[in-house]
Formats: structure tokens, sequence, C-alpha cells
């Protein structure tokens, strides 16, 4: 895993997003268009967290987040998410 240029302050996760799925559990090829958004990714940086809240996730750990979750940004030509540890489901 190569190192993340990217510092996230307070409750804040930077994830990058697993791949989109390409084909359907029968075998079916998805065009770009119908491509959903993955909801699932890996932690590669974390904050140190608020003053009564320590982070509960750590790099490495693979998360669920809401649909919606988190702001789209790119660094060194990979796409990341940034979000609030709120908006993380679960760590699986």
């Amino acid at each position: 895993m190569a190192k993340v240029n990217i510092k996230p302050i307070g409750d804040r996760v930077v994830i990058e997003s697993s791949e989109a799925e390409t084909k359907t559990a029968s075998g079916l090829f998805i065009p770009d268009t119908a491509k959903e958004k993955p909801q699932h990714g890996k932690v590669v940086a974390v904050g140190a967290g608020k003053k009564d809240e320590p982070m509960t996730v750590k790099v490495g750990d693979k998360v669920l987040y809401g649909k919606y979750a988190g702001t789209e940004v790119t660094v060194d030509g990979k796409e990341y998410l940034i979000m609030r540890e709120a908006d993380i489901f679960a760590v699986v």
C-alpha cells in the first residue's frame, strides 16, 4: 500500500474505494453507465479524533459506508473519499 499524502483532521478518515463490479454473479458484464458506486473500501489515513472521542478505525481496516458518504478527492492521480468516522457503518 502506497503512502497517502493526505492527513485528515479531527474525526475524518481517508478511504480508498474498492473497484466497482464489472460483471454480475451470473457472468453478465455491467456497462460503465450502470455500475453502482462501491460502498466499501480500505482506510488509508486516519485523523487524530476529537477530544472526548478517540478514533475506532485504523489504517488498513476494510469498511462499509453509506452510498452518498464522503467527498471525492484526487491526489497524485488516485481517487479517495474523505468522510467522518460516523459515516462508516462497519469494519469487515
